[in-house]
């Protein structure tokens, strides 16, 4: 293995935990800023709330796209498995 080839696996890598985890904590960050904005006009403060609303996007977010991000993590991997056998 050269540099060439060390950096492109390295690059995919990085690609593919940006796919993985992009859409998790985007959309985390949508509903932190949309609670955010809820409490501040209603003068709510409560910390629970917006934890549980986070982690119930998550649950739903892992429930909906697991599957395709775990083909992703195995696509990538079988990918370093060829690699390392040639």
């Amino acid at each position: 293995m050269d540099t060439s080839q060390v950096s492109i696996v390295l690059q995919e890598g990085l690609w593919v935990v940006m796919k993985i985890g992009g859409p998790l904590l985007l959309l985390s960050m949508l509903v932190g800023i949309i609670l955010a904005i809820f409490q501040a006009v209603t003068q709510i403060h409560e910390q629970t709330l917006s934890f549980v609303f986070k982690l119930a996007v998550v649950i739903t977010v892992l429930l909906i796209g697991g599957g395709w991000m775990m083909q992703n993590l195995l696509d990538y991997t079988e990918g370093l498995y060829t690699l390392m056998r040639s």
